[in-house]
């Protein structure tokens, strides 16, 4: 995580919960090809020609199933998901220490192409000797930005010649880009029909009727998403994030920073110093787990270990960027279940 500052670091973005303050920053973002490599687990690339309409309402067409796929990372996981193996990915795959990044899911990371694992890190070379059939990314905001791709290095990149596709993740609710997901696997040929697939749609349902009914049962529990970097507090409102926008339809109740005050942060989040940290009363406290931000273990601000949601052990990890199959949103909604179901009153 980092600073956020009134025209937002590109850092600030991060901080701000995947997607906060995209607006400023994500300018510094362009979009572009990519491509993957072959298929696994069950997708078999189907012949003939290929063609998907994206979230910015381009068609991307190919005289055959893309099979050299180049995808942001959290995108890749989600196809390997539903079987689809890619080539190459470029955004946080893997940790200082080298383990894999929350982001990367289950993948193998050996098998894989780092086209570039911080922000503003993509390597052409290495990309153009993919032999990129397409690039996939996510996007979000609504000037069809995919994320992750550097604007300095867009014309470079359009010019190795392989399409891009972008699906949106902004001012949504997770449901929808989970289909889109879908829909965009099935036609690089998954079996989304397989048990598999089925299977871990209906335990996302279920998840999803859990959740909803733990916050029926306790309407007064206050929730907070929030974010840490070393000298601010990031305080994600619940609209414009996809899995807020969906935890909320679903009846939790979240904390609403006003809108004024997420001004700075291009309508994501309110940023905090530490000092003030206590200004909003949360029953539960939900944390950004990605490498990008300071995890809860890590804060030693006294602000933060007297709040009362910390000091009961009422605070649960979220992961602003979703990986977006059925089966890796199945946790983030049980495990808010089962902090309402569990917690006490403290705010």
């Amino acid at each position: 995580m980092s600073n956020a500052r009134p025209a937002l670091s590109r850092r600030g973005l991060l901080a701000t919960g995947g997607a906060l303050g995209l607006g400023a920053v994500l300018a510094a973002c362009g979009d572009d090809d990519a491509k993957s490599g072959g298929s696994d687990g069950g997708a078999s690339a189907a012949s003939g020609p290929w063609t998907f309409k994206d979230d910015r309402g381009q068609t991307v067409k190919a005289d055959k199933t893309p099979a050299n796929i180049v995808a942001f990372v959290g995108m890749a996981a989600a196809l390997y998901d539903y079987g689809v193996q890619a080539k190459g990915v470029f955004g946080p795959t893997t940790t200082k220490d080298g383990k894999a990044d929350v982001q990367a899911g289950d993948m193998d990371l050996s098998k894989l192409t780092v086209l570039g694992n911080e922000w503003g890190q993509f390597n052409i070379e290495k990309y153009a000797s993919l032999g990129p059939d397409v690039l996939i990314s996510t996007m979000f905001d609504d000037a069809g930005t995919l994320w992750y791709v550097p604007e300095e290095s867009k014309k470079k990149i359009e010019a190795v010649g392989a399409p891009s596709v972008g699906i949106s993740v902004y001012d949504r609710q997770l449901t929808e880009p989970l289909q889109r997901m879908l829909a965009l696997a099935e036609s690089l040929g998954a079996d989304t029909g397989s048990s598999k697939v089925t299977d871990a749609k209906k335990r996302f349902e279920e998840a999803a009727g859990r959740l909803r009914a733990a916050a029926k049962a306790k309407p007064d529990i206050k929730v907070l998403a929030g974010s840490a970097s070393q000298d601010l507090f990031y305080v994600s409102g619940s609209n414009l994030s996809i899995d807020l926008e969906y935890f909320k339809a679903l009846g939790v109740n979240f904390i609403e920073p006003p809108e004024k005050a997420k001004a700075q942060g291009g309508g994501w989040y309110e940023s905090l110093s530490w000092e003030n940290v206590d200004k909003y009363a949360a029953d539960i406290i939900m944390m950004d787990n990605r490498t990008s931000a300071i995890q809860p273990a890590d804060i030693t601000k006294a602000t933060w270990q007297k709040l009362p949601a910390v000091k009961a052990g009422q605070v649960i990890s979220r992961n602003p960027e979703p990986i977006l199959s059925y089966d890796k949103c199945v946790a983030p909604l049980n495990d808010l279940a089962e902090a309402i179901e569990n917690a006490k009153k403290v705010s």
